[in-house]
């Protein structure tokens, strides 16, 4: 059981982007123990604002700070502003998704190390997100291995341009990947209204990425469906597993 009361500090910080021409918030957790002379990991959150209410990030960080089971990391939270918008940005037809992938690996990276002490490398780097924003943020670590080298995707829409493009990708072994899929994730409806079948797309993309060699973890989770009642509960384990503790 995770605390409720929250022991870090919650920062709100404006980019003005030039690539999306908006103003976009970020949503900064930084740890209780945060200090400059220590250097930090970076996990930014797709679905911001729905990661910190329903995933509970804020109390996770602590606990898994707290009890030394996470390198130091600071989370970010970018939300987007309606369901509209959302798919534009996130989906891999989307209008706005080549901006909004530029937008993360061109501004929103630069401004975290310009204003924390972080290790300024790919591999330090995270993406997370559910749904359709675990799909924008396994695009968009493809596109740019070089500046965010991890991916967190808790159930993925998956269609037959992301597996092309992960058919496609060369350097896939340079990445690190979390993917987990419920197995009721059966018909799922999606943005547009469409019922869609989101496990055997997903099983496809796993069978991509096992035979690519790279550094890869999957996770079926029997019976469990496409909601926040379950994505929440496999934080911790994904955490965890993107930026273990090391131990001298």
């Amino acid at each position: 059981m995770f605390l409720i009361e929250q022991q870090g500090t919650m920062l709100y910080k404006q980019i003005k982007s030039k690539f999306l021409k908006e103003n976009l918030l970020l949503k900064i957790y930084k740890p209780k123990s945060y200090s400059p002379l220590y250097k930090y990991n970076i996990c930014v959150m797709l679905d911001g604002d729905d990661y910190y209410k329903l995933g509970q990030i804020t109390s996770i960080s602590d606990q898994l700070h707290d009890k030394h089971q996470i390198e130091n990391t600071i989370f970010v939270g970018i939300h987007y502003n309606n369901i509209r918008d959302r798919r534009m940005k996130y989906h891999p037809q989307g209008e706005k998704r080549m901006e909004f992938m530029r937008f993360l690996a061109h501004e929103v990276i630069p401004f975290l190390d310009q204003k924390f002490s972080t290790f300024m490398m790919a591999h330090t780097r995270a993406l997370i997100g559910e749904s359709l924003a675990g799909t924008s943020a396994l695009m968009t670590v493809l596109k740019y291995p070089h500046t965010i080298g991890k991916v967190i995707m808790q159930s993925p829409y998956v269609d037959q341009t992301v597996l092309q493009t992960v058919a496609d990708y060369q350097p896939i072994k340079s990445i690190d990947l979390y993917h987990s899929i419920g197995t009721n994730e059966t018909a799922v409806q999606i943005t547009n209204g469409l019922i869609v079948d989101f496990v055997e797309p997903n099983q496809q993309l796993s069978k991509l990425f096992k035979k690519s060699g790279t550094s890869y973890q999957y996770k079926e989770f029997k019976n469990e469906k496409h909601t926040w009642k379950y994505w929440q509960q496999h934080i911790p384990n994904a955490l965890t597993s993107m930026f273990p503790k090391i131990t001298p």
